[in-house]
C-alpha cells in the first residue's frame, strides 16, 4: 500500500511539474501530511525529483517553442545564488518552522490566485 501513495505521489507531482505549475506544490503536503515524512526530507525528495521533471519537461516545451532564453542567464545567475541561500537558511531552521512557512506560502499563494480569478470574472 506505501509503495501505492509513493508512485500517486510522483504521479500527482509529475503531472503538475509538467503543466509548470509546480509538482512541490502537491508533493511536499503528501509527504508531510499523508506520508508522515520530515518537512527537510520532503522538500529534499521534491528538489531531486524536480530536477528529473523539470530536464523532461524543459524539453518538451522547448520543442514546442514555449521557452524564451533572451536575458535568461540573469535568472540564471540570481536563481543559483538565492538557492544556495535559501538552502543554507533552510539547514539552520526546525523542521517545523518550514512546514509553517510552507504553509503559509500555500496560503497566500491560494488568495492570490482566488483574487485573480474573481477579478477576471468581471
Amino acid at each position: 500500500m506505501i509503495y501505492f501513495l509513493y508512485c500517486l505521489a510522483g504521479f500527482v507531482a509529475g503531472i503538475f511539474g509538467g503543466l509548470g505549475m509546480g509538482g512541490g506544490t502537491l508533493l511536499i503536503p503528501i509527504l508531510t501530511i499523508f506520508l508522515n515524512f520530515d518537512q527537510k526530507l520532503a522538500q529534499g525528495i521534491n528538489l531531486l525529483s524536480f530536477l528529473v521533471m523539470a530536464i523532461f519537461s524543459i524539453y518538451i516545451h522547448h520543442r514546442h517553442g514555449f521557452i524564451v532564453t533572451k536575458n535568461i542567464h540573469w535568472i540564471i545567475i540570481f536563481g543559483v545564488v538565492f538557492s544556495v541561500v535559501g538552502a543554507l537558511c533552510m539547514s539552520f531552521l526546525p523542521s517545523q518552522i518550514l512546514r509553517i512557512g510552507f504553509g503559509v506560502f500555500l496560503i497566500v499563494l491560494s488568495i492570490i490566485e482566488f483574487v485573480k480569478v474573481i477579478k477576471n470574472k468581471n
